[in-house]
């Protein structure tokens, strides 16, 4: 496959992975590392799909569409997981609206997972953080993330 249709294909994968749960970007990654090639390529293009989508998440949640999905994500929950996911949602939404743990948090979230980049990226938004710089932050942590995950794979 082509450098260009790998790139193609990853961004698209990317996009995908971050507006649908089941689409698991990891697993698109570890896979281009072992098929080798473009894998420098994939990862790019992957972390830039991946930032696309969660920039739709954030622009959604700055205009208010965030909220019907969160209803929706609350009333499959018990009304214990309910309140500990709304303690949650609180706490996160105070840490994005300080400057200086904000941006800190959007890049352990896209690097490491925890807190969920989804949830992140929605809070993001309604904090009010400055888009370029969810951008920037959210892809840096997304190239370290999948860097990591196919080097293994490249090397093996």
């Amino acid at each position: 496959m082509s450098s260009l249709a790998e790139a193609v294909l990853a961004l698209g994968y990317g996009l995908a992975s971050a507006l649908v749960p089941i689409v698991n970007a990891e697993a698109y990654a570890v896979v281009a590392g072992h098929r080798g090639g473009h894998a420098l390529v994939a990862v790019l293009a992957l972390a830039l799909g991946q930032t696309a989508g969660k920039l739709l998440l954030f622009e959604a949640a700055r205009r208010g569409t965030g909220r019907l999905a969160h209803k929706l994500a609350h009333r499959s929950r018990s009304g214990r997981a309910a309140a500990a996911g709304a303690r949650w949602a609180g706490r996160t939404q105070r840490w994005l609206s300080r400057r200086r743990s904000a941006l800190p948090t959007v890049l352990v979230s896209a690097t490491v997972g925890v807190p969920p980049l989804a949830a992140v990226s929605l809070a993001a938004g309604t904090a009010g953080l400055r888009h370029w710089e969810f951008a920037v932050a959210c892809l840096l942590g997304r190239v370290f993330r999948f860097a990591l995950l196919v080097l293994p794979a490249t090397l093996a």
